[in-house]
């Protein structure tokens, strides 16, 4: 599975990056039995935060879906390093939880997370459905537009 997973990731043109580590105090993933929970994910490329602003006045719902695209390159980052480069283990991702920097009147969080999502059923196959929430929020950290933490389930 693992090896069919990477070469869904070439085709796509996907390179993983290096996890990225935490920016405060807490751990970028927590491994017990057999889930997986990875903390939040921000739209990092390059080493910076590649989306900001808020969905609805500053980015619009194309940049905004691309952000969550990079949440989700980013949580598949950590996956492979929490488990030592093998994706193969991925089971199932069970869920995520999206997270928009919107104005108060965007009411279209859903398809902004649905970057993230269109990328793990692309990347996954069948165990990348999942289930979901999208929500707006006032403010995420670092300006970013678009957070998106997951819990998965490993072999």
């Amino acid at each position: 599975m693992s090896a069919e997973i990477e070469k869904r990731l070439t085709e796509l043109g996907i390179v993983l990056p290096q996890a990225v580590a935490p920016v405060a105090n807490y751990v970028p993933y927590v491994v017990t039995g057999s889930t997986l929970y990875i903390s939040g994910q921000l739209p990092m490329e390059g080493g910076k935060v590649a989306v900001t602003g808020h969905v609805g006045k500053d980015v619009d719902v194309a940049a905004a879906q691309r952000a969550a695209e990079l949440c989700a390159i980013n949580i598949l980052a950590q996956a492979k390093a929490a488990l030592g480069g093998d994706l193969g283990r991925i089971r199932r991702l069970v869920k995520i939880n999206g997270f928009v920097g919107s104005t108060p009147d965007f009411t279209k969080q859903h398809l902004v997370i649905n970057g993230a999502s269109n990328l793990f059923a692309n990347v996954l196959g069948e165990a990348g459905k999942h289930a979901r929430a999208a929500v707006g929020m006032a403010s995420l950290p670092f300006n970013a537009a678009v957070e998106i933490d997951a819990i998965v389930e490993i072999a």
